[in-house]
C-alpha cells in the first residue's frame, strides 16, 4: 500500500493495545490508539478512511455501546468488535450495528484480513 489505511483502535489493556497496534503497523496500517471508548468519542471528527477496531469489554462505555453512539452521530466507518467467548445475543447485536466480530485470542492474520475486507466493501 502506498497510503496506509487508518485504524482507530480502542482497548483498555496496554499490552493488548500495544501488540495489536504493532501487528497492524507491520501490515502497513496507520494506527491511532485509545485507552477508553470515551477518549475515542471525544476525539471529534473521525477520518472517513479509517476502520474502527473496538474491544467489547471496556471500562465505562463498552465497545458495542461506543459503536452505537458513533453510528447515531453519523459515523459510517467499517468496524470490527473484538472479544472472547461472545454470547449469541452479542453476535446478533454486533451484526445489527453493522460490524464484524472477531474472537480473542486473535489468530494469525484474522484481524487484518477482516479489516481489509471491510475496507474493500466500504470503499469498493
Amino acid at each position: 500500500m502506498t497510503n496506509p489505511q487508518r485504524i482507530l483502535l480502542v482497548d483498555d489493556d496496554p499490552a493488548v493495545r500495544s501488540s495489536l497496534a504493532f501487528a497492524l503497523e507491520l501490515e502497513d496500517f496507520q494506527v491511532e490508539t485509545f485507552e477508553t471508548g470515551e477518549l475515542l468519542a471525544e476525539r471529534g471528527l473521525l477520518p472517513d478512511d479509517a476502520c474502527l477496531v473496538l474491544d467489547y469489554k471496556l471500562p465505562g462505555l463498552d465497545g458495542l455501546s461506543l459503536l452505537r453512539q458513533l453510528r447515531a452521530n453519523g459515523a459510517r466507518l467499517p468496524a470490527v468488535l473484538i472479544t472472547s467467548n461472545p454470547p449469541e445475543r452479542l453476535r446478533r447485536a454486533t451484526v445489527a450495528a453493522g460490524a464484524a466480530l472477531i474472537e480473542k485470542p486473535l489468530l494469525c492474520d484474522a484481524l487484518s484480513r477482516s479489516i481489509r475486507s471491510l475496507i474493500d466493501t466500504a470503499h469498493g
